[in-house]
């Protein structure tokens, strides 16, 4: 893995954190307990900052960036950013999973128990309230969510990637 200090800020990890031998993590990156940081994600907190609570994993190819002085990222626990998913600058509260492929942008809000859908773009700006599920281009709220989304998606994810970094410890 790539671990660099940038500006006098080293990334900064909790207990129990994977980081896959090609992942990038650089400058003002902290991070919880039991967090998961996969094959060739990025996580760059080069111009502004990355906080991440517990139980956070960034999936294969996921980029984390903020902009420069003016929009850090904040994520909260137990959150899944799926591979190819792109945060930026934005504020990620607990229980979301963003899927496969997404696009949150600057100063969005989303708050918890929302799900954003594979693919989806959430425009800059845009706030999510707490138990939507959001999908499409630019993203739309397309319903509430269901409690068998919440814990079959959303907690089954976050708890399985806590699994399966088990499993490459091991070794």
């Amino acid at each position: 893995m790539i671990l660099k200090e940038v500006r006098g800020h080293k990334p900064q990890f909790g207990k129990d954190c994977f980081l896959a031998e090609n992942s990038v993590i650089v400058g003002e990156v902290s991070m919880g307990n039991q967090c998961s940081i996969w094959y060739n994600a990025v996580l760059r907190g080069d111009v502004h900052y990355i906080k991440m609570g517990n139980k956070v994993n960034i999936q294969d190819g996921a980029v984390v960036h903020a902009t420069f002085e003016k929009s850090p990222t904040t994520i909260g626990n137990n959150v899944s950013v799926g591979h190819n998913a792109i945060v930026h600058g934005c504020t990620i509260k607990d229980n979301v999973l963003v899927g496969m492929g997404a696009i949150v942008m600057d100063d969005c809000v989303v708050e918890s128990n929302s799900i954003i859908a594979a693919g989806a773009v959430v425009a800059k700006g845009t706030h999510i309230k707490s138990g939507s599920v959001y999908a499409g281009v630019p993203a739309k709220k397309i319903k509430d969510i269901s409690e068998e989304l919440l814990t079959g998606e959303i907690h089954r994810i976050a708890e399985n990637y806590i699994k399966y970094a088990g499993w490459f410890k091991e070794e």
